[in-house]
């Protein structure tokens, strides 16, 4: 029968996720059988199982940690905000409904076998699942109809580790304020973690005996402030809070500004440019930037009508349209794809109320909104792209076999290109094969997710914008894969370092 333990937080962004990721590899390492799980996630940025199930990256990141593979167990609900609509409720995978708050709510005990399902499932493969919880358990208007906080503690009898995040300031009070919220589940809170911590760990001695004594709850560590990880992060807040997202290398040659749409969904497809040497990455919606950029990127969204409109708004559509005269490189990806084509068609309103709306028109497609939700993983060759170094754009088959997935509603008609798109796809279900993607002069797109993650895809475009520059090529140097991995392994040596793991593996019940 499979051991749980559980990390709940005072809030949200205070590092549950980093921590359970910590712990999966650990226990990985240690040679257990490991599993994370979040009942319920609520994020914009998610991932594609190989069935096509939809689940929070957060969750496929802790799943790389443990060694296995991502599965719609691990993340059986997943809620999408979409704007006035409310949120798309996805449930193991697949989307049920869209609700508002209220709805959702009341949907509780509809929502909770689909919990009890994945727990069950898991305890049949894992030894030992590491539980993350949402938010702050301490929500009090909130603590009959939760799904994913106590209540997930109370079904599994899970020990529960309660992390505080001392960067914002207040740990102590956070912490011992939602032990006083919680006075029938209090005693499940086994011991406290202080994350983000900066500076001389003495100054805090006091206060931690001090909450130790008035909560009856030991302090099992203080993890440090690690400022050079660079995982994938959840939150599209994080775009403006981490600093390697907000211009860190300015003195880096090759520009690449991403549009920093209102509901910007999987940003984390650009994360791999972060780490090549002659990249200045930031994520923007000034004209000058814009203007001044090597490449454009218009992201994927959750939204992609509102984001248009949004775009139209700011005065940014001209811009946009300036940059494409001028031959600046401009690149959609998913919802940025649909908004580049000459019109988007809603008739359903699954995106909106509006039912037709003229999109961007660098690109010969046009976009049909359906309710059918296209959700799966892929591997793609290249047909031709534009502008991409053009030795290796003409060595044939040299990008087969890129990995890659997609998440969209809709689909797009109309294309141009050598040979009527960018890249051949093959679906990893099996399914039939199909093509891929537009062009027009300088400006391409694709329903693709996570094409740079493949190393000499991205280092090929990068060389092919340095040969403008009239710069020289550099050799593909990155790993991406292999960098999230030793990322991984960094952050389970901080938190093995700095934590009392003895306590640990005893409340995990695992013998060491």
């Amino acid at each position: 029968m499979s051991k749980f333990l559980m990390i709940q937080g005072t809030g949200s962004g205070v590092g549950k996720s980093l921590i359970v990721a910590a712990l999966c590899r650990i226990f990985k390492q240690m040679g257990v059988k490991v599993a994370p799980f979040k009942a319920q996630n609520m994020a914009l940025n998610s991932y594609i199982t190989t069935d096509g199930g939809e689940i929070g990256r957060a969750q496929a990141l802790q799943a790389q940690a443990a060694g296995i593979e991502p599965s719609i167990y691990i993340n059986p609900i997943l809620l999408k905000a979409s704007g006035e609509s409310g949120s798309q409720v996805i449930l193991l995978g697949k989307v049920h409904a869209n609700m508002s708050a209220q709805e959702y709510y009341r949907f509780r005990d509809d929502a909770w076998p689909y919990v009890e399902l994945a727990l069950e499932r898991l305890s049949a493969q894992y030894d030992l699942i590491i539980i993350e919880g949402a938010g702050s358990p301490a929500e009090i208007n909130l603590l009959d109809v939760e799904i994913v906080n106590m209540a997930v503690a109370r079904h599994t009898n899970a020990p529960v580790l309660l992390v505080g995040d001392i960067d914002r300031g207040g740990v102590f009070a956070s912490l011992y304020g939602t032990v006083a919220l919680l006075p029938q589940d209090a005693h499940r809170i086994k011991g406290f973690i202080i994350n983000k911590f900066r500076g001389d760990i003495d100054i805090l001695t006091s206060g931690i005996d001090m909450l130790s004594a008035k909560t009856g709850i030991p302090v099992l560590g203080v993890l440090p402030y690690v400022g050079s990880l660079r995982l994938p992060e959840e939150d599209g807040l994080a775009i403006n809070a981490y600093r390697h997202y907000t211009n860190a290398h300015r003195d880096r040659p090759i520009k690449v500004r991403v549009l920093r749409l209102p509901y910007i969904s999987n940003f984390t497809d650009f994360d791999p440019f972060l780490y090549e040497p002659d990249v200045e990455l930031s994520y923007t919606l000034g004209a000058h930037e814009l203007l001044n950029s090597d490449l454009i990127i218009i992201p994927g969204s959750k939204n992609t009508v509102s984001d248009l409109l949004s775009l139209r708004a700011n005065g940014l559509e001209s811009v946009l349209k300036q940059a494409a005269q001028r031959g600046t490189p401009i690149v959609g990806i998913c919802g940025g794809y649909q908004m580049l084509g000459s019109l988007l068609r809603d008739p359903h309103c699954v995106e909106s109320n509006v039912k037709e709306i003229d999109g961007l028109g660098l690109l010969d497609i046009s976009t049909t909104f359906d309710r059918t939700k296209t959700t799966r993983r892929v591997r793609a060759d290249v047909i031709t792209v534009p502008w991409l170094e053009a030795d290796a754009a003409s060595a044939a088959g040299h990008f087969s076999n890129l990995q890659g997935y997609e998440i969209h509603m809709g689909e797009s008609q109309g294309h141009s290109g050598l040979s009527g798109g960018l890249f051949n796809v093959s679906p990893l279900d099996g399914t039939h094969q199909y093509v891929d993607g537009s062009s027009k002069g300088d400006v391409w797109g694709t329903y693709l997710h996570g094409i740079f993650d493949n190393d000499a895809f991205r280092r090929a475009l990068l060389n092919s914008l340095r040969a403008r520059r009239h710069l020289p090529p550099l050799e593909v140097s990155v790993n991406y894969h292999q960098v999230i991995l030793d990322s991984l392994d960094t952050l389970a040596g901080v938190v093995k370092a700095h934590l009392d793991m003895e306590a640990l593996y005893r409340l995990a019940g695992i013998n060491t």
